[in-house]
């Protein structure tokens, strides 16, 4: 959409970095968009960060190479950052800005809609109850992604988090649903690499029919990793809001996301909070996750699914401490897990979804989820505790019911939570293996399972013919 630009400056002060700040403003307004034009007379699009009594600092989302403060001349056109959306987007890629990166045109637009979004009042929330269905195992069978939640992966550097991102991509599905699904992928400060990745994983496999994949490499500027997950979220939001679709949106990495917050931030010369990062990153994050979510009297939803690497593995690190304030729950994932060949490789009790138990049960998935999910963590956290005891005192000096503990721990392992990474369950599919696995428990260690289910499902003959 072109517009006028209605006031121009030709007062930059000093172009530090990506930022721009322009003395002896007035009626410049936070968020507006703008154009420089250096002496070179190439325009580069900005939008304004901060304001003050009589100074701007506005970020140029491109290059700033050759853009001196002398001689620039910045307009400002009394609108924010519009972008234009149409369901046509889906089957695309864009970069970070919204503009193709797969060198095709862009469709006409349907609407235009502001990339910072539109306050959902939180009256008109539906409560998320709905399952998503992943063909993971374990984030099926024990905490399963609900339509509207927002369940962040925890990962590390080394672990196979984008792996696991593209096959949610490829398999993730709402079964029985008559409105459609799609999947919206924001790649964020990433490698060249793993975009190729990306890219050729969601073509060779179909997925992109379905998807729209908004990709900001690690040598774009950093102005356009802050505008990824918003570019990302607005198509999504339109979808779900105006078009009724199901929408899962997978963002990977917030930790990339936040370090250009941080970055922009001393460049910006502000007092720095916790490690350096700004003291409102909660809440430059919570206006991202909170975009998530089901509206009362719309068809669609908009879940969100976004991995960040923790650095050093440190779990109390301000980024995915803060998100763990904001979201509903988190998927950890363990290095020694991964140490073992097992992929996924999921921290099972770290892990947790605060709304999985209103998304599973008769009608929703099948009426034993519950108990399965419940006694399989239940148990395998007892197994944790006897794989200690053994180390200390021998695996032949335990009984033999905590012998049976041993072998359902592997068996659990290798057989449910492990899985290939073509490889898709559905929920009956997942629950059965549950069954299988803790049915080498004794029937009367599953108490908490209840005893009809238990006696439905529990596979006597896996108990029998298991050896000690």
């Amino acid at each position: 959409m072109q517009v006028s630009p209605i006031v121009s400056y030709s007062t930059v002060r000093e172009v530090k970095g990506p930022l721009l700040v322009i003395e002896r403003t007035r009626g410049v307004a936070y968020g507006e968009l703008g154009e420089v034009v250096g002496p070179d007379g190439e325009p580069r699009r900005v939008q304004v960060i901060e304001v003050g009594t009589d100074y701007a600092v506005a970020q140029v989302l491109g290059p700033t190479l050759g853009l001196p403060a002398k001689g620039s001349t910045v307009r400002f056109y009394g609108k924010t950052y519009r972008l234009g959306v149409s369901e046509d987007l889906i089957g695309r890629i864009l970069d970070g800005k919204g503009q193709p990166r797969d060198h095709m045109p862009l469709p006409p637009p349907q609407d235009f809609r502001d990339i910072n979004g539109e306050p959902l009042n939180p009256y008109a929330r539906e409560y998320p109850e709905e399952p998503i269905e992943t063909g993971i195992s374990a984030i099926d069978g024990l905490y399963t992604l609900v339509r509207g939640q927002k369940l962040p992966i925890f990962s590390g550097t080394g672990l196979p988090h984008n792996v696991m991102a593209a096959q949610v991509v490829r398999q993730a599905t709402v079964r029985g649903s008559e409105e459609g699904f799609a999947v919206v992928f924001v790649g964020i400060g990433i490698r060249s690499e793993e975009a190729m990745y990306f890219m050729d994983e969601f073509r060779r496999t179909g997925a992109l029919r379905r998807a729209v994949a908004v990709i900001n490499l690690a040598s774009d500027p950093v102005a356009e990793r802050i505008l990824a997950p918003r570019v990302g979220l607005t198509i999504a939001e339109h979808l779900a809001w105006d078009l009724g679709y199901h929408v899962l949106v997978v963002i990977t990495d917030m930790t990339n996301y936040a370090e250009g917050l941080r970055e922009l931030s001393s460049g910006k010369g502000e007092l720095p909070g916790r490690r350096g990062y700004p003291g409102y990153m909660y809440t430059d994050l919570a206006s991202i996750y909170e975009r998530a979510g089901r509206a009362r009297g719309r068809k669609g939803s908009v879940t969100q699914f976004p991995i960040l690497t923790m650095p050093h593995d440190d779990i109390t690190h301000p980024i995915p401490d803060l998100s763990g304030y904001i979201t509903e729950g988190q998927l950890v994932l363990s290095r020694s897990m991964w140490g073992k060949g097992i992929y996924p490789p999921f921290d099972i009790i770290m892990s947790l979804s605060r709304l999985a138990k209103d998304a599973i049960g008769e009608g929703k998935t099948r009426e034993d989820h519950k108990d399965v999910a419940n006694t399989l963590i239940a148990a395998y956290s007892r197994a944790l505790e006897l794989r200690s005891l053994a180390t200390l005192v021998g695996e032949r000096n335990l009984g033999w019911r905590e012998r049976r503990y041993l072998r359902f721990a592997d068996a659990f392992e290798q057989k449910f939570v492990k899985q290939g990474v073509y490889e898709r369950r559905t929920f009956e599919e997942t629950l059965d293996i549950g069954w299988d696995v803790l049915s080498i428990l004794p029937e009367d260690e599953l108490t908490n399972a209840r005893p009809e289910i238990s006696a439905k499902y529990y596979r006597k003959h896996i108990f029998e013919s298991v050896a000690l």
